[in-house]
This record gives structure tokens, sequence and C-alpha cells, in this order.
């Protein structure tokens, strides 16, 4: 399932991400920053700004022993991010796209409320 994980840090396409993190067997963790995040994001996702991960803030503990794929709003923080939890030896990829690309395939997103949400260009 994870391949390319054992090499480093991989990248998923959105569908292949959803697929992944809807049977629970791996965590998506959003890095946004919150007003982002509150805007809307992948339904059933987690949260932890890059900022804060890149400080040293440890996984949300439902994520601990679980492979960890990292979004973001373009792909690009996400690809950073990936290489925070790999080093700490978390299996980590990315979602390449980011939520542009999750919400362009029609991927549930949601916002801060629990309705329909949208992303932040």
């Amino acid at each position: 399932m994870f391949s390319l994980l054992r090499r480093g840090p991989g990248r998923l396409a959105p569908q292949q991400a959803h697929q992944q993190t809807s049977d629970g067997k791996a965590v998506l963790l959003d890095v946004r920053e919150t007003p982002e995040w509150t805007a809307g994001h992948a339904s059933g996702a987690l949260h932890l700004p890059l900022s804060r991960l890149t400080a040293g803030a440890s996984l949300p503990a439902v994520a601990q022993g679980k492979p960890v794929v990292v979004i973001c709003r373009s792909g690009s923080r996400s690809q950073q991010a990936a290489k925070l939890p790999a080093g700490r030896g978390v299996q980590a990829t990315d979602v390449t796209g980011g939520m542009t690309a999750w919400a362009r395939e029609g991927l549930p997103v949601t916002d801060g409320q629990g309705g329909s949400g949208g992303v932040i260009a």
C-alpha cells in the first residue's frame, strides 16, 4: 500500500490519498494555517499547521503509529512538511496539487462548522 514511503516521502494523487485515508489505515494531516483550514478542509483530516510542525510539535495522538498523508493548498508546503515526520521515522507522503486538486476532483470538503467548505486561493 505505501511502497513509495519506503524510499522516503512520496506523492499521491488526491483520489489515492482519499482511498488510503478514508479507511483509517492512514491519517490525512492538513498543514495549512487556521484561516485556510476553517474555510475548507478534507473531511476527516487532522489539522497541524506547518509553522507548528517545523517548530517541533508532535503529531496528534490519533496519528501515532499510522502512516501520514500530508496536504496543503497546492502541494508545495505539504511536500516540505512530509519530510518532517519522515525524518522522525513516520511513514509520510503528500498529496500532489493539495486541497485545490482535492476539491477539483470532487472529494469531500467541509468548513469549520461542518458545512460545505471551499479552498482559499
